[in-house]
């Protein structure tokens, strides 16, 4: 298991240390959007140089590293409980290297063992499909991202939102105006509509998986990816909230089943350091391939 213990320890360094190409794309047409000499010009150059140093340093792009989280496609007979064990002594070096701040702590007592391993730490999703080919994405998501996350039960009167996608266009818009200032913006939204509680936010993350520079292949979703970030990005709001061009760097909606008697719609939200990065593993747990 050395080599899949190295594979993995890299991808946390790059995870942490490196913006995907798509999401540095994504913040450079951005900066470039921006009027000159503004608040929000200087608020993505800030940004840019932080990216810069990070890549250069090999440190990581945020002090909060954030949740770290494992997206693991496998294929029929994987060892999972092998991978598991392996993954987290792979995060408990990674944090002694630095790569991750030690920021994962007892929820009843407090205590912080320095490790960034416990209960639902780090967590892992396995999905089984029959390629051959193991697939690992890793997404730090931090806290102050994860804090303005929001999910809705509609219909809402306040919002006039009812069970239908305009429904949904008003809530995920009301979702970015209660973050406004919050979260590190420019964000990225990651969306679910339907699905129970649980399974809605936990595909609505999944969503923030794919790039920023692909289309949804459902008419529908794609088309209300498109208008809401057009949309929030004339309500001025801007680069941290202060005002701006670039509140939105995209929008990822899926949909998933749900029962007659709810409609829930999830908005999972991701700052602007963008934490994602994947990887293709060969059969003696050494990196194929990048994903991102």
């Amino acid at each position: 298991m050395k080599q899949l213990h190295d594979s993995l320890v890299e991808l946390i360094r790059r995870a942490s240390a490196e913006i995907p190409d798509d999401v540095q794309a994504a913040l450079l047409r951005s900066l470039e959007e921006e009027k000159k000499g503004t608040i929000a010009e200087s608020a993505l150059q800030i940004v840019q140089r932080n990216i810069e140093l990070a890549k250069q340093k090999s440190q990581p792009i945020c002090q909060d590293t954030g949740s770290i989280l494992f997206y693991v496609d496998c294929p029929v007979g994987f060892d999972e409980i092998s991978f598991a064990d392996t993954a987290r002594e792979a995060v408990k070096l990674a944090t002694k290297k630095g790569y991750l701040r030690q920021n994962s702590v007892d929820s009843i007592t407090g205590k912080n063992d320095g490790t960034n391993v416990g209960p639902g730490a780090p967590t892992l999703h396995f999905h089984q499909h029959r390629s051959p080919e193991v697939a690992v994405r890793l997404m730090l998501k931090g806290g102050g991202c994860e804090n303005v996350g929001a999910q809705y039960s509609l219909p809402i009167e306040r919002l006039k939102a009812d069970r239908d996608l305009p429904g949904c266009r008003k809530v995920i818009l009301d979702a970015v105006l209660q973050a406004q200032g919050k979260g590190c913006g420019p964000g990225v939204l990651g969306v679910c509509v339907g699905g129970d509680r649980a399974t809605s936010y936990e595909f609505s993350k999944q969503q923030l998986l794919r790039k920023l520079d692909d289309r949804n292949p459902v008419p529908e979703l794609d088309a209300l990816e498109q208008d809401i970030v057009n949309t929030a990005n004339k309500l001025g709001i801007g680069p941290m909230g202060f005002g701006g061009k670039t509140t939105l760097l995209g929008v990822k909606i899926g949909a998933a089943n749900r029962v007659p008697a709810s409609y829930f719609v999830s908005v999972s939200y991701m700052c602007w350091a963008f934490r994602r990065q994947g990887v293709t593993l060969g059969a003696d747990g050494q990196i194929e391939k990048w994903l991102y």
